[in-house]
């Protein structure tokens, strides 16, 4: 294991290509505007689309009347739920169709969409369409959907295709649990233990609010669909739209252009299958793009939750058993990643502690709401702001230092995690000194006057998306290298700059000669999106498999050209030379030349999907996310101040360790940090997207939804920290999503310390703090 205290000056081999911060070659577009994004496109005849959307949360559709709408002037297409009854969901239940039919589900689901010359007139189209409503009460809460009494949100659960059974049934649409211990082991764990602590946690929905909203352009053209859309997963968006339309996923094509941001929300088909039908009606290209208040009440933000933790300690704090109950709000149908993830908070529990003895069980709980969905650290930011409280709960119970009681529990390189995965290259302890030579534990800072002072740290151990992928690269006739794949660039980075570098270091050749070409599911293998930082780790063992196949390639054609053994040959920028002897060369445009009219040309695909790790498959039921892939590990510490007064909390200096494995572009991982460290900021500090009783979004446009922003975040303090990883591309492991997972605990935390009383609700509002302070001290 190494350290970069300095990323973005680490010192490399002048020719290397990995390791080095190179500019992304995208930026000088972005920041002078000159991006085309999804918002920006149209062309010639373009019709306007406009979505239905329901008002209530809940009700029966007892009348809806078109006729009026289709009449109007300027008015080419309108659809309805009618046009497409198919049923689909991400990858398990399929409990989804693309308008709400027979029952509306949440408030903003569609119900009938319109295409017309301008936007006025969709307008004026929507205004025109008769819907009425049988009002039903609306079931919100998770805890009341849960009740043997409730109204079932979808009382024809039992009929949705799924690919396993017996996890699910009435509101709950998906049930997973993780068991270890024998209930002998169990009692008396529970009867020996020094103390037992109990905690109550919950955790509001957030939003990603990308700065470009959803927004796709389609047509139908040839018996196909091609869509433009502002996606993190075109193959997802491809096979979503496909299956909900009742087509071929052949069917249809997804372009990429340029993305405004995704973080996690943009990875499933939300308005491409609406826009695809009112294309095909009409015979023109659609355009579909939400607005801010339909963005923030109906694409997917992360979950909330209900998390209810038990643990037996003994004297020293070292955990003896732990049990957890963990509600997670799937909204009105499975169309997010919320159910596929369902098997993440038992993992994130068990993973960077060691607990001898555990019950965890996660529900998925339909309410009438919008959907939920993935966002950046999925399952993890709630489950480890729990975990830690519930810590730094017990540690005040038995009066054990906080620091020294996660010393105590933290797991270490060889050991096994609670589903008996073994984690050979955890370096936790490294990570935490790491910290704490930056930000030393009981080095006193005193407080201003008047204001209140907290410190807290956080560990821990993260996964990186372990997703299939595939790259192409190709010899140009010039001799710049094309690099082919779906893999979608979102703002991380990771395509543009650790991608390319690691195709360039493969090669041999100068990363400004390599080339990438926008996402196009016609072109490009599948790639599983960008998602949970797998991007530089699995697009990018891809394409350097691919490389390295170029590479023998060319070498082959250069030793013949050279009359050169192949071995004594090198690529080296443009040329590909005999080593020790420079002049003996020729251009790698030469090579494609002779290669075009010899071999043929030169190009490779490469394909990775991760190993699977060994566990013990006998203690989780109902999982389908069984393992962590390709695990990496950190440390938080921060230090805030709490003014009394007003509750208002102020982070005054943030510090993290992050385990890269081995850092491509180190000024790119420190973006990330910087990045998600502000989400975590905002999750802890100001984010809730409030749902009302009559499940109305309450939260329509960013006055109201505050998100943090640069006057917010204190300058991070980062070292990288390299332990490679044998199976990641030059030892890389995930990046972007890691840092923003212990934000709000470490927060919540240092505002716990400040105050003195365990903080278990978020988002830490100055209400939230002061009526905490005043349950303390009254």
């Amino acid at each position: 294991m190494t350290a970069l205290s300095e990323p973005t000056t680490r010192a490399v081999p002048a020719t290397g290509a990995v390791g080095r911060s190179i500019p992304r070659p995208d930026a000088d577009a972005k920041v002078r505007g000159a991006a085309v994004y999804t918002v920006d496109l149209s062309e010639a005849g373009t019709l306007h689309a406009a979505v239905l959307r329901a008002e209530l949360a809940a009700g029966l559709i007892t009348r809806l009347d078109t006729s009026a709408a289709a009449g109007l002037p300027g008015v080419h297409a309108v659809v309805t739920g009618a046009d497409a009854p198919a049923l689909s969901g991400m990858l398990v239940v399929k409990d989804q169709t693309v308008f709400a039919i027979d029952t509306v589900r949440y408030a903003g689901e569609p119900i009938a969409a319109v295409a017309a010359e301008t936007p006025e007139q969709a307008a004026a189209a929507l205004g025109a369409i008769v819907l009425e409503l049988d009002p039903l009460a609306p079931v919100v809460d998770m805890d009341a959907a849960i009740a043997p009494d409730a109204r079932l949100i979808h009382p024809d659960w039992a009929g949705y295709a799924a690919p396993v059974d017996g996890f699910r049934g009435g509101n709950v649409a998906w049930d997973t649990r993780l068991e270890k211990g024998t209930d002998e082991e169990w009692a008396a764990a529970f009867a020996t233990a020094h103390a037992v602590v109990s905690d109550e946690f919950r955790t509001p929905r957030q939003h990603q609010t990308p700065l470009e909203p959803h927004a796709c352009v389609a047509r139908f053209t040839g018996g196909r669909y091609t869509v433009h859309t502002s996606t993190q997963f075109p193959h997802s968006v491809r096979t979503r739209t496909a299956e909900l339309l009742g087509v071929r996923p052949s069917a249809i094509r997804v372009v990429v252009p340029t993305v405004g941001g995704g973080f996690g929300g943009k990875l499933d088909a939300m308005l491409e299958p609406i826009a695809c039908l009112l294309a095909r009606r009409s015979g023109r290209p659609v355009r579909l793009v939400n607005t801010r208040a339909e963005e923030l009440a109906t694409a997917g933000p992360r979950e909330n939750a209900i998390l209810r933790l038990r643990t037996a300690v003994d004297a020293e704090g070292r955990i003896l058993a732990q049990e957890s109950d963990v509600l997670t709000d799937n909204g009105a149908n499975s169309s997010g990643e919320t159910l596929i993830c369902a098997g993440l908070p038992a993992l994130a529990l068990g993973s960077t502690y060691r607990v001898p003895l555990a019950r965890y069980r996660t529900r998925v709980v339909y309410t009438n709401t919008a959907p939920t969905a993935a966002f950046r650290g999925v399952g993890g930011p709630y489950v480890v702001f729990a975990q830690e409280s519930h810590l730094d709960h017990i540690a005040r119970e038995i009066g054990v230092d906080r620091r020294e009681l996660r010393l105590r529990n933290v797991l270490r390189a060889g050991e096994a995690m609670i589903n008996g995965q073994v984690l050979d290259d955890l370096i936790l302890v490294d990570a935490l000194e790491s910290v704490e030579r930056r930000l030393p534990w009981k080095e006193e800072r005193p407080a201003r006057p008047g204001m209140l002072r907290g410190r807290a740290v956080v560990p821990l151990t993260w996964l990186t998306n372990p997703g299939p992928g595939e790259a192409s690269v190709s010899l140009s006739d010039d001799g710049t290298i094309l690099l082919t794949t779906a893999a979608t660039e979102i703002g991380t980075g990771a395509v543009q700059t650790g991608v390319r570098q690691i195709v360039a270091e493969r090669l041999g050749v100068n990363v400004e000669d390599v080339l990438v070409s926008g996402p196009d599911t016609d072109t490009a293998g599948f790639d599983n999106g960008a998602q949970g930082s797998r991007t530089t780790y699995g697009a990018g063992n891809a394409a350097g498999q691919a490389a390295g196949e170029l590479r023998e390639l060319i070498v082959r054609t250069a030793a013949g050209m050279l009359e050169a053994a192949e071995a004594d040959l090198e690529i080296a920028g443009d040329v590909v030379r005999v080593v020790g002897s420079p002049g003996a060369s020729v251009t790698l445009a030469a090579v494609s030349a002779t290669a075009m009219w010899s071999s043929g040309p030169l190009s490779a695909t490469g394909r990775f999907v991760s190993p699977p790790p060994e566990f013990d498959a006998g203690c989780m039921i109902g999982a389908l996310f069984s393992t962590i892939n390709a695990t990496s590990s950190h440390a938080h510490t921060a230090d805030v101040e709490v003014d009394p007064d007003t509750g208002e909390v102020t982070v005054l200096s943030y510090v993290v360790a992050q385990d890269v494995g081995r850092a491509i572009n180190p000024a790119m991982i420190a973006g990330q940090v910087d990045g998600a460290v502000a989400q975590g900021v905002g999750y802890a500090l100001y984010e809730d997207l409030r749902i009302g009783p009559d499940g109305q979004v309450l939260d329509r446009n960013l006055e109201t939804y505050r998100i943090a922003t640069a006057l917010d975040v204190p300058p991070i303090d980062l070292e990288i920290l390299e332990s490679p990883l044998p199976t990641g591309p030059y030892g890389a492991k995930g990046v972007a999503e890691p840092p923003i997972v212990p934000v709000a605990a470490v927060l919540a935390c240092a505002v716990s310390d400040a105050i003195g009383a365990t903080l278990t609700e978020l988002p830490l509002t100055p209400f939230a703090v002061l009526a905490a302070l005043r349950a303390a001290r009254p």
